[in-house]
């Protein structure tokens, strides 16, 4: 039997796709011809991400954990919270953290949103 070894890809909607690709490249350094490994070749198509934890999880549709009109949110890990941060800062957009979200056993969160309103859940994992 056949595995599944990792997410191979996350497709949305938008209204501006070529606008919102180029500000997830900008602000996060993700999408096709961005790396987090810099021993992999950049690929025009590909995200060359690291190794790590993934949380795949389906939440009640009346969760209020994020926005009642949106049916996702995307969760990035991060390895430097406030260095991610700092081009939100920069820009002047909004930046939510609320202390129950931190826990030294789990790690950071903050949360921002693109230009169209998706929510993204950065989160910096405790050091090991």
């Amino acid at each position: 039997m056949g595995h599944v070894k990792g997410i191979g890809g996350l497709f949305f909607r938008a209204r501006d796709p070529d606008a919102l690709n180029a500000w997830y490249k900008e602000r996060l350094g993700i999408g096709g011809g961005c790396s987090a490994d810099d021993s992999v070749p950049v690929n025009e198509w590909v995200w060359n991400v690291t190794a790590g934890p993934l949380v795949f999880s389906a939440f009640k549709g009346d969760t209020d954990y994020f926005a009642a009109d949106k049916q996702h949110m995307l969760n990035l890990r991060v390895d430097d919270l406030d260095a991610v941060l700092v081009p939100f800062r920069d820009a002047g957009e909004e930046i939510i953290t609320k202390p129950e979200w931190d826990d030294p056993a789990v790690g950071r969160f903050a949360r921002v949103h693109d230009p169209e309103g998706n929510p993204i859940e950065l989160w910096e994992p405790p050091q090991s």
